[in-house]
């Protein structure tokens, strides 16, 4: 299998060619990054959306999509993340390798020529994004904010998120919030516009049996940007420590509780201590064999649900688990017993292999598609570490036992948050 990977910079925006001919269609992504800010969060989870509304040269959103459907079917979609403190708009697109086809149609120019025209040639009104493009797209925004509060488990984890990271960028919610979608105006959204393609970071990956060289062309033709001057904000932001744990709990009318415990890791991507640290989350929350899914869910029957998810670029541990009201005490005191069994060393190697061996699959499942392939790359990119899928697999190999005990004697329970229902009374510890 022919792999290889290429970098340069055109106008400010950070390339990376990765050559494999391991896929019969051709991947981009283009990533724009800016620090995660209260008054920019709803411009930015808005503007993907608009900008797919249409562009100069097919000016609504159905000529377009009709163009994308003459080119093989070609998919194209926009979208925004948070990671750490830093908010990730992302666009993507996906169109057949015309190697594979029988015509010998120039498919990675004109798919370039699209992202292009949709990320820098959008359709404009007099100084400003067509109006009946910007509400429509506010109201579908509005609906997707309101859909979280429907889906509570969701919810909790976003309310959790808040109480726990109070006064941090990463307590913002990456799709803003209605009030502020609700004041944007098509001149407003598209002066913030112009400002982010000039300071934010841009990376551009094309993936696929492509020509180096071609692909170089081609992008040179494609991209004509304005001169950038991006952030160089460091996604890393180191936490303080704990000084108490935040208990909070929280009405609504619902029929199961979900509760979540918030930890401060003080581990990043990168860190020495990064592959112990996955394979301390996998052994506790992050796979069926861990101790809260089996003690929690299993033999206590606590839970509907129990696990934990690491935010490595937060340094974040959060558990969820979905609770019947009267069941708090005992899933909290059984989610920090688990926690302290782990400090002691209360695992096997049978499990901490079971546990390496489902993490090493994960990562190369990851690197069996494109996305899979950059979204790994980016992550570097954020963390500004070079560090290969090879390597990180030899890392996780290496974590011994006591790797995994210091990682959880160097993890603090932050905060402790408990939805429940309308009818409940006061628990004991809340």
């Amino acid at each position: 299998m022919e792999q290889s990977e290429q970098q340069f910079t055109h106008q400010g925006m950070n390339v990376h060619v990765m050559k494999s001919d391991k896929f019969k269609t051709t991947t981009f992504m283009v990533m724009l990054r800016a620090p995660l800010t209260k008054e920019t969060v709803s411009l930015r989870a808005l503007l993907p959306h608009v900008l797919q509304g249409g562009t100069e040269k097919w000016p609504t959103r159905q000529k377009l999509r009709v163009h994308l459907d003459d080119l093989y079917g070609a998919r194209l979609s926009g979208d925004v993340r948070k990671s750490g403190e830093q908010h990730v708009m992302t666009f993507f697109m996906d169109v057949a390798n015309e190697r594979y086809l029988k015509d010998s149609e120039p498919l990675l120019q004109q798919a370039l020529d699209v992202l292009a025209d949709v990320l820098i040639h959008p359709v404009t009104n007099n100084g400003a994004f067509m109006s009946d493009v910007v509400e429509r797209e506010k109201r579908t925004l509005k609906q997707r904010i309101e859909s979280v509060y429907d889906d509570k488990m969701r919810f909790a984890n976003m309310r959790a998120t808040e109480v726990m990271c109070e006064g941090e960028p990463y307590a913002i919610p990456a799709f803003g919030d209605i009030e502020g979608v609700e004041v944007i105006t098509a001149e407003a959204l598209y002066a913030y516009y112009k400002q982010m393609l000039q300071s934010d970071q841009i990376d551009l990956y094309v993936v696929g049996d492509v020509d180096e060289d071609e692909v170089s062309e081609s992008i040179h033709q494609a991209f004509t940007l304005p001169q950038t001057t991006p952030h160089r904000a460091k996604v890393r932001v180191e936490t303080p420590s704990v000084q108490e744990v935040k208990i909070i709990s929280e009405k609504q009318k619902i029929k199961q509780g979900k509760l979540n415990m918030g930890f401060r890791t003080h581990t990043f991507y990168g860190d020495h201590d990064y592959a112990a640290m996955q394979v301390f989350n996998g052994l506790y929350g992050g796979f069926a064999h861990s101790k809260l899914f089996i003690n929690v869910r299993e033999k206590e029957s606590l839970a509907y649900y129990a696990a934990s998810r690491l935010e490595s670029h937060k340094g974040i541990l959060m558990v969820m688990a979905g609770i019947e009201f009267d069941k708090y005490d005992r899933a909290v005191e059984i989610i920090k017993e688990q926690f302290e069994g782990m400090k002691q060393g209360d695992f096997t190697e049978d499990e901490i292999a079971q546990t390496k061996s489902m993490l090493i699959n994960q990562l190369l499942e990851t690197t069996d598609s494109a996305s899979g392939q950059i979204e790994l790359h980016y992550r570097e990119q954020l963390s500004q570490v070079n560090q290969s899928v090879e390597a990180l697999i030899e890392q996780i190999k290496q974590v011994s036992k006591e790797d995994i005990q210091a990682c959880a004697n160097k993890c603090q329970l932050d905060t402790i948050y408990f939805l429940k229902g309308e009818d409940e009374h006061e628990t004991s510890s809340i």
